[in-house]
């Protein structure tokens, strides 16, 4: 027996930083609080409060990384042969699934129409995606149907509405989307599957779906060639929707996502025929808005985690927060987070009326832009946490691979640029909205003003033998001018010194870190993440 008292320094944990959780990941965003007030939303931060402390407790860390854990399968056939095409899921998953429509997640504007409902919505939204990115897509896909329906099958959204939008896990109903298959992708003119007309607006589907989301879906909206062309169907999942597999996908792994091969089973026609493109872009642009949000809320929360090791974490006698290089680097992540924040929730108040051209506009923009710059967030706040971010208990390699997702669903990087410059063309009335949201901080930042005027005079004189090619930087310019003309009205003058000399004035480097000097970095950061 040893005779001397020695701690064995291979038990000793020195210098990690303490567990994130429980954090009240509403309580602790200034910037998500400030948006929310001024988006009109004031009324539901009750809600919002709640979502925020229950997406951060421990018990939802849990199920979370439970659900990641434990795949989702499908049973095709029971012992007998017989078909059935069941998904098993996970207990965790049912629980954060509930957890989201119990709080209305999935259809909360539609039972309560009034100002901020959006607002309020978007904001519990990002919030209870820390739980789970996951269990957003059937939430999303639910509450971007209604307005489909309510415009183009009215009969068919009187039905169905009142059980689209119950926050009853039990009683309510979810809604799916199958558009893409496996020869065409997003060129869905390009689809082979067949709707057979059989009388008083029913039809029968033959032919397959590449991508079919969140099988358990009780109905789905499924684009098919009618007799008159591509056209768009209600489908209630039954008989002769038989799932072929689940994918075996980069990320959101606790996401069933699916092949399914329709043999017969019955549709009712939404909107007219041979306009399907039309009936279901109306579900397209309410999901490309959560694509925006959820970006948003993944940016947010790999700054919270790069910050907090940050801040316990010490290297060459000091903090890594206090020391200069890593404090550029929090800063670069917070400013960007926040840009991503205040735009998407100014887009996300659009949807609550009287800006159609600038909501249609902006929210293809946004749902670019923002999705497109949360891979590198991601990235660069993983390696923040060095080798500590690389473990899969840190969670860090979840939002990794979580992050390039929002910016495939809905219209990949070149769909959704190609996208605005058919909104230039076809939509005069979307550039001018826009920009006018832009230019209502004229005069405040010089940087912010020349930036404006550069892309309205770009936009103005490029050939349109050029304008695909040009398309990506034209909508990457018009995105970091709502993102400054936002942050110079709204954000303390730190945060939009930061951005406008690093994305306007050409101040900053090509990766994040790359601030220029004299920007209060350490007053970025505090605002980030409260000490």
């Amino acid at each position: 027996m040893a005779t001397i008292d020695v701690t064995d320094p291979a038990r000793e944990v020195l210098n990690q930083a303490p567990p994130l959780h429980p954090v009240d990941f509403f309580a602790a965003d200034l910037a998500l609080r400030e948006a929310l007030e001024r988006e009109g939303g004031g009324w539901g931060v009750d809600r919002a409060r709640e979502a925020g402390a229950a997406a951060g407790s421990v018990a939802a860390l849990e199920h979370g990384r439970r659900a990641e854990r434990h795949e989702p399968v499908l049973h095709t056939h029971d012992r007998y042969g017989q078909r059935i095409d069941e998904v098993e899921l996970d207990p965790s998953w049912h629980w954060l699934l509930r957890g989201a429509v119990e709080r209305g997640l999935h259809g909360s504007p539609w039972r309560e129409e009034r100002e901020g409902a959006h607002v309020v919505r978007a904001v519990a939204f990002m919030l209870w995606s820390n739980a789970n990115a996951g269990v957003m897509c059937p939430v999303s896909m639910t509450y971007a149907v209604v307005p489909a329906l309510r415009e183009s099958a009215p009969e068919i959204a009187a039905e169905w509405e009142p059980r689209l939008t119950r926050p009853d896990y039990a009683e309510g109903a979810l809604a799916g989307m199958a558009m893409t298959e496996r020869q065409g992708g997003s060129d869905v003119r390009a689809n082979i599957t067949r709707a057979e007309p059989l009388g008083d607006g029913w039809y029968e589907l033959h032919g397959h779906k590449w991508f079919c989301s969140y099988p358990p879906c009780d109905v789905f909206l499924v684009l098919a060639q009618a007799p008159a062309g591509l056209s768009c169907f209600f489908v209630e999942r039954g008989p002769g929707m038989e799932f072929q597999r689940l994918k075996d996908k980069l990320g959101t792994r606790s996401l069933p996502s699916s092949e399914v091969e329709f043999r017969g089973v019955r549709a009712r026609l939404v909107g007219e025929e041979g306009r399907g493109v039309p009936a279901i872009i109306r579900m397209v642009n309410h999901t490309r808005l959560d694509c925006l949000l959820g970006s948003a809320s993944a940016m947010r929360r790999a700054t919270v985690e790069a910050v907090h090791h940050a801040r316990h974490r010490s290297a060459f006698g000091a903090p890594l927060a206090e020391q200069p290089a890593m404090l550029g680097v929090l800063a670069d992540l917070a400013v960007e987070s926040e840009a991503a924040t205040t735009a998407a929730l100014r887009v996300a108040r659009s949807y609550d009326g009287g800006e159609p051209a600038f909501q249609r506009f902006a929210t293809a923009v946004m749902k670019y832009w923002v999705c497109k710059r949360a891979p590198g967030v991601a990235g660069e706040a993983l390696e923040c946490l060095g080798g500590n971010g690389y473990v899969e208990d840190s969670g860090m390699p979840l939002l990794y691979r979580d992050a390039p997702l929002n910016s495939i669903w809905e219209g990949s990087g070149n769909v959704a640029a190609l996208d605005v410059l058919r909104a230039i063309a076809s939509e005069p009335e979307g550039l001018p909205a826009f920009l006018g949201e832009c230019e209502l901080a004229a005069g405040t930042d010089g940087r912010l003003d020349a930036h404006v005027s550069r892309v309205r005079d770009a936009i103005a004189s490029c050939p349109p033998g050029d304008a695909q090619f040009a398309a990506r930087r034209i909508v990457e310019d018009l995105a970091l001018a709502l993102q400054g003309s936002l942050l110079v009205r709204h954000a303390p003058p730190a945060v939009a010194d930061a951005f406008c000399a690093a994305r306007l004035g050409g101040e900053g480097g090509r990766v994040y870190g790359t601030l220029p000097a004299g920007v209060d970095a350490a007053a970025i950061v505090d605002r980030a993440l409260p000490a």
